[in-house]
Parts: structure tokens; C-alpha cells; sequence
């Protein structure tokens, strides 16, 4: 029986749970908290953090965890615990105030509110006593606490400085006009210049993936621009699946390097970096021809399928990076460990090829990473190729297997809307690049339990536990999933899914679109109130809400809005009900049938924004031209048909 027992232990948050026997008087975000704080006139103490979250998971042995440390914050503090990953809205503001007052941010975040939850004092980590230049936490609790009851003005003059900041944050002045060419290929000339030439990677440790930055060096490429962008993204993703940041023998990519070369890792899995890798992968394989990339892109998604699918058909959000109570225990290995499962002959060849020594590169240990091609090895044993590579993968199906019998770090089971969308993003690009129905039926059932457990007519909800459903749905969760029901169309041709696109952009521009300034808000019309309402535009661990829906609603109008190029391949469409509706608040009068490209047609179209097909638009053409486009390629694509 567990000697304390908190509100958290109500909730279906696996982070909030594993808070629920501190000693520590947690409540979780909510009305409770903020009356009690108001009555008592207390200053909240927020927490933010997430399940996989090594230093999250430190602070809590550390601090929470202690009766001393409790106590101060239960006397002094109304304590609030937030899993950022189900309130990203609430995790949004505080960061930035965070970063406005210490110049850094991160988790687990440490906030000091008003009663009516404005910020005046905030951090990330704080260790149970002074070290390293860091003043202890019973220091700063205590200081906080005099502060509150002693010097109020200087609390007061703080929130009015932090809030007017956070504010102005999220005043964006619009554009004059809409970018070209030119803005892109400016961006990618200006992170080139912090291309780390010897490792890849943007800039030194930590080392982060950066996926976004791969996407513009690709996309600067293809107007024309340096080979030298496409050669900078390769050797970066080549560098990383070779290092220590990708699972060597069980796929997928950890959070982020420590050092410069990709070795070390916080060694956390995220779903959300994976989603966004896998493309950047598929996209490498497209331009180099090199099946090195498409192996990691089907080893990551092995990886998703294998550990973090439920069986409902939704996907996982983390795996801790502790297990046992070690941060990379459950990845690491010893050259006796390779001697005992592989044998001499093959345990010689495995940690050559994996770089295992009997000092480690980690603590004692040793993480694998690559460090000679398979040639390279070959020729070092004076064996043929042929003999190394089936040698080399029966040792990994080995260890791997090995690695099985451990303890497994822990998951954090919760579905994320918007993480999810994110994933089948991943597995519908696969499917079409790969040509694996596999990944598309993953694909279509991910977007299924969505539309099933989390979405109720237009509208969606954010988080799913245990079959419970909760939380409006953010920007985020309408772009992201918009963006993957988009993606599947393309990968299977299936209209419902174009259609599904469509519902959720018209939901997100009825309840997120900023009529006066443009752009999208972070939180619906409907959405509780916080201290500002935030409207992000800029990518970061994940692309912006606001560059996504730009994107979905540039690509739905290729298909559903833009009659101009006029192929022999249109077909009627009958108007939707969400069609009529505008259509009747516009005054306008429309017709029941508007014309539509047909698929192959719009989907060379939305890649290419150019169609072969020139003459008016005839019905019934449009199911000639699909068959034929299919009898002449495997890849379909527009072609002009006679009658």
C-alpha cells in the first residue's frame, strides 16, 4: 500500500500517474487548483514534463519524492502537475515565459504563478540542493515563498512585465506579400552556414534532428538551386543512422544526440521525431536512388508497428529512456555480453562493425553505432561481402533477440491526436514510394480509430487513455490529421479521405482562423481561456499548426477549388453539405455539380502544378482516363484520352 495518495491518481495521463504517490499535494491543470489558490492566497507551483523525459523523471526522485522538499512546497504552494503532451496549450505559454526571463527553456519546466495564473518566476531543472552554479530547490522555494508575502510589488511589476512580453510574442505583423522562390532559397543558404561538415547536423551538441531543415535544403534543390543541399541532407541522415541516435538492432531514431557525432543519446523514443523522419527518408531514397535509406525508413516503421501500436489501430506517444532506474540500460551493451551471445568468430566481426571495446563509449558501456561500411569491414577479415552481410544480420537477429529478454523501458500508452496524424503522414508516404499495401492498410486503420475514438461530427478531441476520449482538439490535431487523411488519398485513391481533409479545414477555419490578423490560433473559439491566446509560427520538435494548415489548404484546393487548368479528365462532383452551406452565408448561388480533377489528374497536379490535358472538361471522361493512365504506367499520372 502506498504511504501518499494524490488527486493525480485520477487521471489518465501516464505522467501524471507516475506522480500520483509523491508527497507532494499535486492537483492536476483546472479550476480546483486555481479556486484554492485564490482562497488561500497562495502562489501556484507548476510542473510541466512528459512521461519520456529523463530529467523530468530525475527531479521527481530528487525532489518530489522527498518529505523535506515536499513540505515546503505543500505549506508555501498550491502544486499543479501538467503533462505538456496533453496540454500543449498550457505548456506553450509557460515555455515562452520561461525562456523570456531565464534565456533557455526545457523540461521539466518549474513555473511560479499568480492565483489567476500569471508567470512571475520560472525554470527548468532545479536539484534538491546547490551544485554546479544551480541554487538548490528548497532555496528557491523558499525564496519565492518570501517574495509572494513580502514584496508584492515586485511580484506585481514582474507579471505586468512578462505578460505585455508574452502578448507582443504573439503578435505577428503580416507579410506584405506572399513569399517566393527567392524567401526559400535565402532560409536554406542561411542554415547551410551552420552545416556541420564533419558530422551533419545543424550547428554542435546537442544535436537535434531537424527534420524541417532537411525539407527546405530538398526543396531549395529542386528549384534549381546547389547540388551541395541534397549532399548536405544525405550525408546528415546517413551520419545519424549510423550513429548511436538510431537503434541499431530494433529501428527507430532516440530524441536527440548529446554530443556532436551522433553518438551519445537521451535515449527516449519520441513518436512525433520518427513520424517526421521516415518522410525525410523516403524523400532521401527518391532523390539518391540508395536503398540504404529506404531499409531505414521500413526499420523505423518496423519499430512503430512493432512496440507502439495499439491494438485499436492508434499509436503510442513515447518509450522512456530509463529502464531499471538507468538512463540507457535497456540499449547498451558489453563486449562480454557480444562474446556470450554471439560466440568469438561472430562477437569479433559484431563489435568491429558496432565499435564495442571493452572501456565502452557510454559509462562503462557500449552503444552501437556503425564506423566502417560493410566493404570495409569485409575487406578487414579478408572475407567476400557475400560472407560478411548475411553474418553481420544473423548477429543483429541475435542480439536483438537477447535484448528482447530485458526490461523494457516504460511507455507512455496515451494516443495523441496530432502525433498520430503525423504518423499516418509516415505510413501512407511509404506506401506510395515503397509500394507496400501494408503500410497504407497501417495507415487507413490509424486514421480510422481516429475518426472513430476521437473525432465526433467536425470536431476532434486531442487525447485518448483506456477507450476515454478528452480535450478539445488543437491546431495542431486538425492540420496534422487533415494533412495524413490528404496524404492516404494520395497513397490509395480511397475520395472518402479527401473528403475527410476537407471536413476537418473547414472545422479549423471556423473555430481557429484569426479574422482580423490572419492565421490560425493554437486553441479553438471554444477552448478555455488561458492568460494569451497563442497563434505559434514557427516549427520546432514539430512543424507549426499554422505552416501545416497553409500547406492542407494549398493542396485541397488543387483538388476541390481551382477549375483552371481545364484537363479532359474532370468529373462531376456533386457539391457537399459544408459546400452548400458556404455557399448560402456567401449569398452566392451555386450549382449542385462543380467539376473536379479526376485522381490520377489531381495528383499530378498537386505535385507538379502542371497537367497534360487541355481541352473542356466532358463527364464521364474521368474514369476513362484513370484506366487509361493505369494500362501505360505503374506511376498514374494525367493523360489526355480521345472520345
Amino acid at each position: 500500500m502506498a504511504e501518499h495518495t494524490n488527486r493525480l491518481i485520477d487521471e489518465s495521463s501516464p505522467y501524471l500517474r507516475q506522480h500520483a504517490h509523491n508527497p507532494v499535494d499535486w492537483y492536476p491543470w483546472g479550476d480546483a487548483a486555481f479556486a484554492r489558490a485564490r482562497a488561500e492566497h497562495k502562489p501556484i507551483l507548476l510542473s510541466v514534463g512528459y512521461s519520456a523525459c529523463h530529467w523530468c523523471h530525475v527531479m521527481e526522485r530528487e525532489s518530489f519524492e522527498n518529505p523535506d522538499i515536499a513540505a515546503l512546497m505543500n505549506t508555501s504552494f498550491v502544486n499543479v502537475k501538467v503533462d505538456r503532451e496533453e496540454r500543449p496549450d498550457v505548456d506553450h505559454v509557460y515555455m515562452n515565459a520561461v525562456q523570456l526571463l531565464t534565456g533557455r527553456g526545457g523540461w521539466p519546466m518549474t513555473m511560479f504563478l499568480t492565483p489567476d495564473g500569471e508567470p512571475f518566476y520560472g525554470g527548468t531543472y532545479y536539484p534538491p540542493e546547490d551544485r554546479h552554479g544551480m541554487p538548490g530547490f528548497p532555496r528557491v522555494l523558499q525564496a519565492i515563498a518570501q517574495a509572494w508575502s513580502e514584496r508584492p510589488d515586485d511580484v506585481t511589476r514582474s507579471v505586468g512585465e512578462i505578460h505585455e512580453r508574452l502578448t507582443q510574442l504573439e503578435k505577428h505583423q503580416p507579410a506584405d506579400a506572399i513569399p517566393g522562390a527567392e524567401a526559400l532559397l535565402e532560409a536554406a543558404a542561411q542554415l547551410a552556414r551552420a552545416h556541420d561538415e564533419d558530422h551533419g547536423g545543424i550547428g554542435n551538441a546537442p544535436k537535434f534532428p531537424n527534420t524541417g531543415v532537411y525539407d527546405v535544403f530538398l526543396r531549395a534543390e529542386a528549384r534549381g538551386s546547389d547540388r551541395r543541399y541534397t549532399d548536405m541532407t544525405l550525408f546528415t541522415l546517413r551520419k545519424m543512422a549510423e550513429g548511436g541516435i538510431y537503434d541499431q538492432l530494433g529501428g527507430g531514431f532516440h530524441r536527440y544526440s548529446v554530443d556532436q557525432r551522433w553518438l551519445v543519446p537521451h535515449f527516449e523514443k519520441m513518436l512525433y521525431d520518427n513520424a517526421q523522419l521516415v518522410p525525410l527518408y523516403l524523400a532521401a531514397y527518391q532523390v539518391s536512388g540508395e536503398a540504404f535509406y529506404a531499409r531505414i525508413a521500413r526499420e523505423t516503421l518496423d519499430y512503430v508497428v512493432r512496440e507502439m501500436r495499439d491494438p485499436a489501430g492508434g499509436f503510442w506517444s513515447t518509450q522512456d529512456a530509463d529502464s531499471e532506474g538507468e538512463e540507457g540500460k535497456f540499449f547498451v551493451w558489453s563486449a562480454a555480453e557480444l562474446q556470450q551471445w554471439l560466440g568469438a568468430d561472430a562477437a569479433e566481426l559484431a563489435a568491429r562493425y558496432w565499435d564495442v571495446t571493452p572501456e565502452g563509449n557510454f559509462e562503462g558501456h557500449n552503444i552501437l553505432h556503425v564506423t566502417l561500411s560493410v566493404p570495409q569491414l569485409a575487406g578487414l577479415f579478408r572475407r567476400d561481402v557475400a560472407e560478411v552481410e548475411p553474418l553481420l544480420a544473423e548477429a543483429r537477429a541475435t542480439l536483438f533477440a537477447a535484448r528482447e529478454r530485458r526490461i523494457k523501458p516504460g511507455l507512455d500508452t496515451k494516443i495523441l491526436t496530432a502525433w498520430n496524424g503525423l504518423m499516418i503522414s509516415a505510413f501512407a508516404r511509404a506506401a506510395e514510394v515503397l509500394g507496400e499495401p501494408a503500410y497504407a492498410r497501417v495507415a487507413s486503420e490509424a486514421l480510422a480509430f481516429v475518426g472513430r475514438e476521437l473525432q465526433g461530427g467536425d470536431r476532434l478531441l486531442s487525447t485518448w487513455k483506456d477507450g476515454i476520449a478528452k480535450l478539445n482538439g488543437y491546431l495542431d490535431d486538425y492540420a496534422f490529421v487533415a494533412a495524413a487523411a490528404l496524404d492516404l488519398f494520395e497513397a490509395t485513391q480511397e475520395r472518402r479521405h479527401l473528403a475527410h481533409a476537407a471536413q476537418l479545414m473547414d472545422s479549423a477555419l471556423a473555430h481557429f482562423w484569426d479574422g482580423d490578423a490572419g492565421g490560425f490560433f493554437f486553441t479553438s473559439d471554444d477552448h478555455e481561456a488561458l492568460i494569451v491566446r497563442s497563434k505559434p509560427a514557427f516549427d520546432g520538435s514539430i512543424p507549426s499548426g499554422n505552416s501545416v494548415a497553409a500547406l492542407t489548404l494549398l493542396r485541397l484546393s488543387h483538388y476541390l477549388e481551382r477549375p483552371a487548368v481545364s484537363p479532359t479528365c474532370w468529373r462531376p462532383s456533386i457539391s457537399t453539405p459544408t459546400d452548400r452551406a458556404r455557399s448560402r452565408s456567401s449569398g452566392r448561388r451555386q450549382h449542385p455539380t462543380r467539376w473536379r480533377c479526376c485522381d490520377a489528374c489531381a495528383r499530378h497536379m498537386c505535385r507538379t502544378a502542371r497537367c497534360c490535358c487541355s481541352t473542356r472538361p466532358t463527364p464521364g471522361r474521368g474514369r476513362r482516363c484513370w484506366k487509361a493512365s493505369k494500362r501505360s504506367t505503374d506511376k498514374p499520372r494525367c493523360t489526355s484520352v480521345s472520345a
